[in-house]
């Protein structure tokens, strides 16, 4: 056996009691407990981590416009006078709606007049007539817009143009609606690019329930490009930290509102979800909202001792550990009840019993292969 050899399986030994080790004895962690009054102050929310699909993703600005062919303008074909004007601007209004009534100029007693009635279901957008105003054929009257379905036009920098082809998918964001996102399908792109902002316009058709969205809102564009599966991610707002010293905190499993500060490795971002190359396990719950806020509370509101006694049911040392020689209560945690009293037999024993067979097997390796003779 090389020494290169004995000194490898040795450090790999080493290594896995000080984990070991580190499992047993160490109660100092990096934890924040708090009650429940902190947890409803700081508004704390979670999510899990979990391994899906994860999107890459193009952000762009652009604005809500009105859809081709769904703005109607209502004029006469006579010219006359507004007699009656039945609508106001932002009203709805359905398809046959009376909407104007004008006198005619042509003579009779009383002058004939004309009804104007809505052409589609929609809203008023504009109104430029008023009763008694004058009215001719080239008069604009009034306009309705239909908004069940809306054009969102993302302004793309150019060269960004080779990721991007029709019927890819993105999700909107206005500043009305922070909340709410609506999906929608890219349609097609502009035939000529913006010389001035160096940008090219990509527009997509949006379904617009309740009207939400209005011609003119800015919105914020985040386009599909690409996706990979099996990505372990969080959402964004759970990494903080910047540069290489990123973490997250992750909600105990065994203690109430306590949470652990956790450093991780990410990978890939999108406008929602960051990927974590390391560090977190599925199914961890990692704190979303008021996680940055998490990070001002110093160790909590509650004691390490307090969480550990209420979920135990019975005493612990101030820094968590067991009381030596505590009595009347019964333990949860890992020990192994078939040994009884015999106390030390625990894992950090085995550990170096083993250690302890294998120094002696290298040595007795060492031994023999010194005596044999050379060939």
């Amino acid at each position: 056996m090389t020494p290169l050899l004995r000194s490898s399986l040795l450090a790999v030994f080493l290594s896995a009691g000080l984990r070991l080790f580190g499992a047993e004895g160490a109660v100092e962690r990096n934890l924040i407990i708090l009650d429940e009054a902190g947890v409803r102050n700081l508004r704390l929310e979670t999510a899990e981590a979990v391994e899906a699909d994860f999107h890459r993703t193009l952000l762009a600005l652009g604005r809500i416009e009105v859809f081709p062919g769904r703005l109607h303008v209502v004029s006469s074909r006579i010219p006359g006078r507004a007699t009656k004007v039945n609508v106001k601007t932002d009203q709805s209004v359905k398809t046959g709606d009376e909407l104007i009534v004008l006198e005619s100029r042509q003579p009779g007693d009383p002058p004939p007049s004309v009804t104007l009635v809505a052409p589609i279901d929609g809203i008023v957008a504009d109104m430029e007539v008023a009763p008694g105003k004058p009215v001719s054929p080239d008069d604009s009257l009034l306009s309705i817009v239909d908004l069940g379905i809306v054009h969102a036009i993302a302004k793309v920098p150019e060269h960004f143009a080779g990721l991007l082809a029709p019927g890819q998918k993105a999700q909107i964001r206005v500043p009305g609606y922070p909340e709410k996102s609506f999906e929608a399908t890219l349609e097609h792109l502009a035939a000529m690019a913006d010389d001035v902002t160096g940008t090219l316009e990509a527009a997509f058709h949006v379904e617009n329930p309740g009207s939400l969205l209005r011609p003119g809102m800015r919105a914020e564009f985040s386009i599909v490009t690409g996706s990979r599966e099996g990505v372990m991610s969080v959402p964004r707002e759970a990494v903080q930290g910047e540069g290489a010293s990123r973490f997250v905190y992750v909600a105990d499993f065994e203690l109430e509102n306590a949470f652990e500060k956790v450093p991780v490795e990410i990978g890939e971002q999108n406008d929602t979800m960051v990927e974590i190359v390391n560090g977190l396990f599925p199914g961890d719950t990692v704190v979303t909202r008021g996680a940055y806020a998490l990070g001002f509370a110093g160790k909590g509101s509650v004691s390490l001792k307090e969480a550990l006694d209420a979920a135990h049911g019975h005493a612990h040392a101030e820094d968590g550990s067991e009381l030596a020689g505590e009595e009347g209560h019964d333990h949860d945690h890992d020990h192994d009840d078939d040994h009884g009293d015999a106390g030390g037999f625990n894992q950090l024993t085995l550990f170096f019993a083993g250690l302890s067979g294998l120094l002696l097997l290298l040595l007795i390796l060492s031994l023999a292969f010194r005596k044999r003779p050379a060939a």
